[in-house]
């Protein structure tokens, strides 16, 4: 009987390979050092403190940016509830759409800088900055500038008044695409914003407080200032804020979930994930491979809705593996200015010893670990592709969401039995299914405890369309109809 030609052996040991394909970083404008941006301008920090961001994938300096202390903060909410209480209030609604879409057409304009400064930030690669984040933010603010003036509509029978000021700290793994989703419904809604986004990537965010001073948006509408968790803590604790938004770590939210507590501060909480992508034995099998790549390895695995579990039904599971590993030999693991790379740099040291330390404790832990055999740059902060098996629900690489490029593999025989292990989870984030049947589909998807699934793929957003999670993953929605609730107050 002759061998499936599917299933037979690749070789990744040929002397083929592509050409470099490097994305020039000639034409960008950075500065070599960044202030604060409080009330239109740049305004160097009270505490005179500036620290250092990086290029992770070659570990060079790239500028120094501000740190800011509590008085920073201070005058960042002043300067927003005033701006908020005498200017962008009172503007009609279509002005202020007028305003965001400006914003987002200046994002259009300067969209190649902008991939670029991202990747060379975030170490993502640049095809994902080019053709994903940048694209993706620009969308959003288009998407809430047409709000503006339809607010009436958004919410039939009643009447909206803006919440104030609020407060917003994003993280790193998707700094500017994270600043759009924040701050476009914010500004839609008629309220005024102060914007933290993480240490190790201000420099996209920086260069949209640019582009806010060349769509002339009136002073202090959005404040954007740079610094580490006690600044973030100081916007959280500030008693002139209105509402937070936050999307990072679940143990960062659930202490600033504690310092809400007792207060009147609304807020909105996007926190971590570990979703489980299923795939069914009636599933086409190729493009399910390409979907649990994407799942996994998009952004390093530096996404919250990453689909880090993978359930694979017991009678395609060895098919499904061995094809899993051999597309995982065909990713390029590199430079991430690179047009053909597929994986960039781990976003910093602390998130590498980070990995390293969980796929340790997965070894001892009795699972069995297999890795891509690709080459990696000696200077930088990088992580093979990894694949686990033979894990348990218990085990820790299972349970504790790791943020990087490693998925833990098991199986299973029934829908019921997948779908009680996938919802075994502190997490409810997101999930996908893999089956040519749409009832299946639909049945699996209502029984998940997660807040997004997609079925037969895997990593779509649009602006229109709500993100958020369940259980441990978080509080409130972001993203279409549902993301202009939580800046709205209704009567």
């Amino acid at each position: 009987m002759k061998k499936n030609s599917a299933t037979k052996d690749l070789k990744f040991d040929t002397k083929w390979t592509y050409a470099p394909a490097p994305e020039s970083a000639d034409h960008i404008q950075l500065k070599d050092r960044y202030d604060l941006f409080i009330n239109g301008k740049f305004t160097a920090p009270a505490s005179k403190k500036y620290f250092d961001t990086i290029n992770p994938a070659t570990e060079k300096r790239i500028a120094s940016v501000a740190e800011a202390n509590a008085s920073d903060v201070d005058k960042a909410v002043t300067a927003a509830k005033n701006a908020q209480s005498k200017v962008w209030s009172k503007l009609a609604p279509a002005e202020r759409g007028k305003y965001i879409y400006r914003i987002a057409r200046i994002l259009q304009e300067k969209a190649r800088e902008l991939a670029i400064i991202e990747t060379i930030n975030g170490g993502k690669p640049i095809r994902e900055s080019r053709d994903i984040d940048i694209p993706l933010a620009a969308a959003h603010f288009f998407y809430y500038a047409g709000w503006a003036d339809k607010l009436d509509y958004a919410f039939p029978g009643m009447k909206t008044s803006p919440v104030g000021v609020a407060g917003q700290i994003i993280p790193w793994n998707f700094p500017l695409l994270m600043a759009a989703w924040k701050i476009a419904p914010a500004l839609a809604a008629g309220n005024t914003v102060v914007l933290k986004p993480a240490e190790t990537t201000p420099l996209t965010a920086l260069k949209l407080a640019e582009i806010i001073q060349e769509a002339d948006l009136p002073p202090g509408v959005v404040n954007i200032i740079t610094g580490a968790g006690a600044t973030g803590a100081a916007i959280v604790n500030h008693p002139n804020i209105n509402k937070i938004a936050f999307t990072g770590s679940t143990d960062v939210g659930k202490i600033i979930q504690k310092s809400l507590a007792g207060t009147d501060k609304r807020y909105t909480l996007e926190l971590g994930g570990k979703a489980a992508n299923i795939i069914f034995e009636d599933a086409a099998i190729n493009q399910a491979v390409e979907g649990i790549i994407n799942g996994i390895f998009f952004n390093q695995g530096h996404v919250c809705c990453a689909g880090s579990r993978l359930f694979v039904q017991e009678g395609i599971a060895n098919e499904v593996i061995k094809k899993l590993k051999q597309r995982i030999e065909t990713l390029i693991v590199g430079d991430p200015l690179d047009k053909n790379t597929d994986i960039g740099a781990i976003n910093s040291k602390a998130q590498l010893s980070k990995i390293k330390s969980l796929v340790q404790t997965g070894i001892k832990e009795g699972g069995e670990c297999w890795q891509s055999e690709c080459a990696v740059p000696s200077k930088g902060f990088w992580f093979k592709p990894t694949l686990f098996t033979n894990v348990a629900q218990s085990s820790t690489i299972v349970q504790e969401e790791i943020f990087g490029p490693v998925l833990a593999i098991q199986t299973f025989r029934t829908a019921e039995e997948v779908i009680e292990k996938a919802n075994n989870t502190p997490y409810g984030l997101s999930g996908g299914v893999w089956t040519d049947k749409g009832a299946k589909a639909f049945k699996i998807s209502s029984k998940l405890n997660a807040g997004v699934v997609w079925a037969n793929t895997y990593n779509k957003f649009d602006p229109t369309s709500p993100f958020g999670g369940y259980k441990e993953s978080g509080v409130g929605r972001e993203g279409g109809l549902h993301g202009l609730m939580p800046y709205v107050n209704l009567f």
